[in-house]
């Protein structure tokens, strides 16, 4: 199949180092990989192509004008950059009608983006929209929204557009149910990891003589840092040869960095600060045991990439016992869950887990043989296309 892949949101440079890049260039790798021709349109690029992206096709569409885009920290301007982002989707249809024919339009889903699925409506080939998070709360709570109306019109119209949607956690389908649009549509493929990446035994790149405690990702509040550190405080006080690595960067570590250094302990926490994907490997195989300490979020609808990744590398891991990761790990079987926020539990399993060489072996053994048999973005891949190939048998009954 000859499938355009969409990716409009200026928030996701899709060749930079966030998880939503990583999701981008794995899904598209995916596709590759099987024998499909992708071409790519995206806003941002952050970055060169990787190698193996040589054969892809990248059409730039058109990014917000300079004033503009700088203008989204002024609270005041914010309407006049989401008004310009709405005004993009005609110049995303005719780089869409410059560059067919396709068999089908891949898209993930932004806030002001509707184009890609009618554009496939209207040349009657599949529509499949990704859903990766209830952006217009997201945007409205962390970012601010001024024309939510409009947002909510463009859901509908690009919901309405869509033969089918993939929501990449039962959180965010829960969330897709409250739209009349998407009733019958909805199809829950959570996310997966690239087995390529941990097929050899990785060097440590941050090698210590001290028991490794790690995070990676994105310093931000929803992660659940300041649990972490907490626990890691408990912990440390009984167990001082040990470390707390912690790979990205973020709004919150300027916060933590302080708070560390108020309780003496920096000396024993580690930030590598913003990684090349290529380098997770490696600082994946410089820790013992790895941790998802995500807070009690209600509507929790991540499908956390970290934890996938952190099982293809064979570690232990220890997450919060919340959403869609507690479908993913069963605890003591391949990996331990604790309550969300409770970092005396979370300390007591470092404890378990450092004493106990034989049941980090074990857990790690059995979290990456889990994630290798039902959490590939091959299978994800496998699971987009069927449903490309169901849409065209139906469109061709019609």
């Amino acid at each position: 199949m000859r499938i355009a892949y969409v990716c409009a949101d200026p928030g996701i440079p899709v060749f930079g180092c966030k998880g939503c890049s990583i999701h981008v260039q794995e899904v598209i790798r995916a596709l590759l990989q099987q024998g499909h021709q992708v071409e790519l349109f995206a806003m941002r690029w952050g970055g060169e192509p990787p190698a193996d992206f040589a054969a892809v096709p990248c059409h730039t569409l058109p990014t917000l004008p300079r004033a503009v885009s700088q203008a989204a920290v002024e609270p005041r301007q914010t309407g006049q950059r989401e008004l310009t982002l709405l005004s993009l989707n005609l110049e995303l249809r005719l780089a869409l009608e410059q560059a067919e024919p396709f068999d089908a339009v891949y898209e993930r889903y932004s806030l002001w983006s509707f184009t890609g699925m009618e554009y496939a409506r209207s040349h009657s080939i599949p529509a499949v929209l990704e859903v990766n998070a209830p952006l217009i709360q997201e945007q409205a709570t962390h970012r601010g929204l001024v024309h939510r109306e409009s947002a909510e019109a463009v859901a509908q119209r690009v919901f309405r557009a869509a033969h089918v949607i993939v929501a990449v956690s039962q959180g965010v389908a829960n969330y897709l149910k409250h739209y009349r649009e998407t009733q019958g549509k909805v199809q829950v493929i959570p996310n997966g990891v690239n087995p390529d990446r941990f097929t050899k035994p990785q060097v440590p790149t941050q090698p210590s003589d001290d028991f490794t405690i790690g995070f990676v990702g994105t310093m931000k509040p929803w992660h659940g840092l300041p649990t972490l550190v907490e626990a890691f405080v408990q912990f440390y006080d009984e167990f001082p040869r040990t470390r707390l690595l912690i790979v990205g960067d973020g709004p919150e570590r300027a916060g933590l960095e302080a708070d560390l250094l108020d309780r003496n302990i920096h000396t024993a926490v580690q930030f590598t600060g913003k990684v090349a994907p290529t380098e997770i490997p490696g600082l994946l195989a410089s820790m013992q045991v790895a941790v998802a300490p995500y807070p009690d979020y209600p509507d929790f609808y991540f499908s956390p990439l970290k934890v996938y990744e952190y099982m293809a590398a064979g570690l232990p891991v220890v997450a919060s016992r919340i959403g869609e990761i507690q479908t993913l790990i069963q605890s003591d079987v391949n990996g331990l869950l604790y309550e969300p926020g409770n970092q005396v539990q979370l300390a007591q399993q470092f404890a378990e887990l450092y004493q106990s060489p034989s049941l980090r072996l074990q857990l790690g053994q059995r979290a990456r043989a889990t994630v290798l048999r039902e959490h590939t973005w091959e299978r994800v891949a496998q699971q987009i296309v069927g449903f490309m190939q169901q849409t065209v048998s139906t469109l061709e009954v019609a």
